[in-house]
């Protein structure tokens, strides 16, 4: 049995509900590497992959805060940190109900090799809460940022551990978390990112994921011989940050997005998404998207309750490009078989794992272009790390640099993680080519520094 089938038995093993997503990223991973593993004896020697897969340390924390009616309420804070072997630790706040321990452990995981890629000196973490700003007014949410910043700068620092915002964490929340650190520590410095931009935060940041995703695509159908982005297609899911700039960037492009989906159902405008529209319902209004109707009533809604089951409406609308940008195994086997048959061509993960391996494998044995989250969602932490060299430097970057520099990046990414596919012999295969590319990088610098 070869070290990675052992590795993936004792995971299976010792596997609990709580944890199947991190053992579904586990096993993504550990099989593409495995001829990495077996060829090279210095990873076993070295008990790379046994120490790559448990977090350095987690800390688990109570956030105790009080409502608009004076009601105290308890939630429960998180800070995941993974591995810090090529910079401080860095990644995503999640503030979402389904927030717990393994969420965030799969999340910090692809956080390591996604940060990798980049070239950028950054580690991997990820933290959170089960706390739900939806719905909560903004003294709540102040509320609850203050109480939980109140444990988590215990173990928190520009040197040491770098968060950012992720799902429900915007820029109201890290402002209010950014603010709380201040008080606490009477210190401004680059503790975090995703930040205003007159306190600190760079241009761009909230594009970034969105952006850097489409530019990745531009770049893998490039290097595929395929034809560009432009008069094409293209199907979204989400309406949160990602979402949305992934839309606005193909517009910029000259593609067609036509759809957008949250909780409760799917928008479908055959003319092309009205981004600016769309921003107002979900950024200021927070709002549904039903809502679309009322100013574009020639656009049709799809409420989820007319799903067939299985499957989600925005993949069974023909499409030359799917991003799916909403959450984790999003994309199912149903819909990759609908993506396939209506002619896809590309499918960029913009979001973290949205796809199955199902629905991957059907992908990939179809012959479809398929950029897996780690490569092609790095744009956000990218612009992230940009943050950081402005705040240590005390300068701004124009947008126009910052858009340039991450351009760069993606494109340099895609180029390494094809290079490296080819290198082991899948060439073409972008999951593998980024699973070895990043691995190695990290391991290479685990082995360097000892033990």
């Amino acid at each position: 049995m070869s070290i990675a089938q052992n590795k993936i038995k004792t995971l299976e093993d010792g596997d609990c509900n709580e944890n199947k997503v991190f053992y579904q990223a586990m096993e993504e991973v550990i099989c593409s590497i495995a001829p990495l593993l077996e060829s090279d004896d210095k990873y076993k020697k070295y008990s790379i992959l046994e120490r790559l897969v448990v977090p350095d340390r987690i800390v688990k924390f109570k956030v105790t805060w009080m409502d608009d009616q004076q009601n105290i309420k308890v939630n429960t804070g998180y800070r995941v940190q993974f591995n810090n072997a090529l910079g401080p630790y860095k990644g995503g706040l999640r503030f979402h109900p389904t927030v717990n321990e393994g969420i965030l452990k799969f999340l910090g995981f692809e956080q390591i090799l996604k940060n990798a890629l980049t070239g950028l000196p950054i580690g991997g973490g990820k933290g959170g809460s089960d706390f739900n700003p939806k719905g909560k007014s903004d003294f709540e949410v102040m509320k609850f940022c203050s109480a939980f910043m109140t444990e988590l700068h215990k173990y928190i620092g520009p040197r040491i551990d770098v968060p950012a915002g992720d799902i429900g964490v915007g820029g109201r929340e890290i402002g209010y978390l950014f603010g709380e650190y201040k008080k606490i520590t009477s210190s401004f410095e680059g503790v975090l990112t995703g930040k205003p931009y007159f306190f600190g935060g760079s241009l761009m940041r909230p594009e970034a994921t969105g952006y850097g995703a489409v530019y990745f695509t531009e770049s893998m159908l490039e290097m595929e011989g395929k034809n560009s982005l432009n008069g094409k297609i293209c199907a979204v899911s989400g309406a949160g940050n990602v979402a949305l700039h992934a839309i606005e960037k193909l517009l910029q492009l000259g593609a067609i997005p036509v759809t957008s989906t949250d909780s409760q159902g799917t928008i479908y405008d055959k003319r092309g998404i009205d981004i600016e529209l769309l921003k107002v319902l979900k950024l200021e209004e927070r709002t549904s998207l039903d809502k679309y109707l009322l100013i574009h009533p020639e656009a049709k809604y799809i409420p989820v309750e007319e799903y067939q089951e299985g499957c989600h409406a925005v993949w069974d609308i023909p499409c030359y490009a799917a991003f799916p940008c909403a959450t984790q195994n999003e994309l199912t086997e149903n819909d990759a078989r609908n993506l396939v048959t209506n002619g896809c061509v590309s499918v960029t993960e913009g979001a973290n794992m949205p796809s199955t391996p199902e629905a991957i494998t059907i992908i990939q044995s179809h012959g479809l272009c398929f950029g897996p989250a780690k490569a092609a969602n790095a744009g956000g932490v990218a612009v992230s790390e940009f943050e950081m060299a402005q705040n240590a430097s005390m300068s701004k970057w124009s947008f126009e640099k910052v858009d340039e520099k991450l351009k760069l990046t993606m494109q340099e990414i895609c180029k390494r993680v094809a290079l490296t596919a080819k290198d082991y012999g899948v060439e073409g295969n972008y999951v593998d080519g980024a699973n070895i590319a990043g691995f190695k990088k990290v391991a290479d610098a685990m082995i360097a520094e000892g033990i």
